[in-house]
């Protein structure tokens, strides 16, 4: 048994008063801020981000924390290439794809343009190379010049009895390897000009639609070495690309079921894909903000709350005529969150340990700023107790449980068992764990690193609510998930954050207890971040 279950809910109920102390009211308030239109929608680089950077840094001011980034300062630079491609031409053989409808493209690359002439186009089913699972979907292929296409998800999302994948990949929890970013990075890895992903809703875990939100533009760190990241990357929507297919005469279905066994192969499309696309690129320099509260007995320990303060700025119209899309609670909730978190422990005594809060840019564009203080810590990971994240917060009123994401990583999830109880409620594992939630968000870049992370997120199920139990909660997630990157992801007067509150005051349980502990959490034994975790082993007392 871990130390943290011996700690046990009596524990919890003493390093914290039973009564809840975040203020739904004050996160409204936030929320409300964060989303209105004067903030341009939180987008990295643009004149919106330097309006929240700096309404960030008052809030942090007004309770008095400390600055937390490097050289005492409250922000971190995350150096970034910026994207935008233009309309162009795209063909596969003699078939146009019409960008945002059959196709979405984009690039990371600061180039010019895009230009592809009839390279061959080659499926390589789910593009899982996993030698420690005994899979391998490339079989020695050679993918210069070649544009790639892959399914989403892994290749045991929708294994059945008899298939070789089944359970190889934890059945329909997906694992890193179904991440479209793996397997972007991976045909750069192995020389592709280009990687494109064959959409599907259950797959991906969200639809065409959030696909296609960032309407061409795109943002990577900037890189010493740009080739590691392929020219071109996106999506075929899942009918287009059944129509693609059935024109080199092959079935997309059956395709689907040979690339569950171990000894597919990829298979050539008799179709060469062409694009000439122009790019207008910048370079952009964002903040991540961090402040603190130092420790009083070892300020060289941190307990880490993070969310991101980033969404998708301003697109194309809706159907009402708005383009500004204000994330407000992907993850305004989630900011707002964070910084009620930092005003209750500034009100507080000071705990043993330094505790950090960290807004972060980028994580839409793929976890940048988190990354970014992932490659360059201003807090070493090995003396990072936990990092706590916040990213999505049900609006719905309280409710009978919260919802775990990445059950049986680590031991922080006891912790989250024990403060659940001590608020009459109980944990409840993710319904949705093949959208890989737990490689989706920011904790991600630092879990990568060993530091054992919990992720809130509420996009993972339908909560068990007070008033109209999981149907109704069921209701909330589904309204919920057609403004999901949209336009009417938006602020509403409406909101009950009585539950959200609730959510946001067990961190603040866990991590007074974490803060005034020895204890260090610990990944379980089948976990992939265990090993990381334990090369730093003797940096810690």
């Amino acid at each position: 048994m871990s130390a943290l279950r011996l700690l046990g809910a009596a524990t919890l109920l003493a390093a914290s008063p039973a009564a809840a102390q975040v203020s739904p009211e004050r996160l409204s308030a936030d929320v409300k801020t964060l989303a209105s239109d004067s903030f341009e929608g939180r987008s990295p680089g643009t004149p919106g981000e330097t309006k929240t950077i700096a309404w960030l840094i008052a809030q942090f001011k007004a309770m008095k924390a400390q600055p937390g980034g490097p050289n005492g300062s409250w922000t971190q630079p995350v150096p970034l290439v910026h994207t935008r491609m233009g309309s162009g031409t795209v063909r596969a053989g003699d078939t146009a794809l019409v960008q945002g409808r059959d196709v979405y493209l984009s690039t990371v690359r600061g180039v010019d343009r895009v230009a592809i002439a009839n390279a061959p186009m080659v499926f390589v089913g789910y593009g899982v190379t996993a030698p420690e699972r005994g899979w391998d979907d490339f079989k020695g292929l050679d993918l210069k010049g070649k544009v790639a296409v892959f399914l989403v998800n892994d290749p045991d999302f929708e294994a059945a009895a008899g298939d070789d994948a089944k359970g190889k990949f934890g059945d329909r929890r997906m694992t890193y390897y179904g991440r479209w970013t793996y397997k972007y990075e991976e045909a750069a890895r192995r020389g592709a000009v280009g990687a494109l992903i064959v959409h599907d809703t259950a797959g991906a875990g969200y639809g065409w639609n959030t696909v296609t939100a960032p309407a061409g533009e795109n943002y990577d760190i900037v890189r010493k070495d740009p080739e590691s990241r392929v020219m071109l990357q996106g999506w075929l929507e899942g009918g287009a690309a059944t129509r693609l297919f059935a024109a080199s005469g092959l079935d997309l279905a059956a395709l689907r079921k040979a690339a569950r066994r171990s000894d597919f192969r990829p298979v050539a499309l008799k179709q060469a894909f062409t694009t000439d696309l122009p790019v207008k690129h910048d370079t952009a320099v964002s903040q991540n903000v961090l402040a603190k509260l130092p420790g009083t007995k070892h300020a060289d320990e941190i307990v880490m709350f993070g969310a991101h303060w980033d969404a998708y700025g301003i697109g194309a119209p809706d159907a009402q005529g708005r383009t500004i899309r204000p994330g407000a609670n992907d993850d305004g909730l989630g900011v707002a969150g964070v910084l009620e978190l930092a005003r209750n422990f500034a009100k507080a005594p000071r705990t043993d340990r330094s505790l950090v809060f960290a807004l972060w840019s980028g994580e839409e564009r793929g976890l940048l700023g988190s990354e970014t203080y992932a490659v360059n810590p201003v807090y070493p990971a090995a003396k990072t107790v936990a990092n706590l994240t916040l990213d999505i917060l049900q609006t719905a009123g309280p409710a009978k449980d919260v919802m775990l994401v990445g059950a049986g990583q680590n031991s922080l999830e006891d912790m989250l068992g024990d403060a659940a109880k001590a608020q009459g409620r109980v944990v409840t594992p993710e319904a949705l764990p093949e959208r890989g939630l737990f490689y989706r968000a920011d904790h991600f870049s630092v879990a990568r690193r060993g530091v054992p992370t919990l992720l809130l997120m509420a996009i993972s199920g339908a909560p068990d609510l007070v008033k109209g139990g999981r149907t109704a909660g069921q209701a909330w997630l589904d309204g919920y998930m057609k403004c999901y990157h949209q336009t009417c992801d938006a602020w509403g007067p409406d909101w009950d954050l009585r539950g959200a509150a609730q959510d946001v005051d067990l961190f603040r349980t866990i991590g007074t207890t974490l803060a005034n502990s020895r204890t260090w959490p610990e990944w379980r034994a089948g976990s992939e971040f265990k090993s990381v975790r334990a090369e730093t082993a003797g940096e810690r007392n």
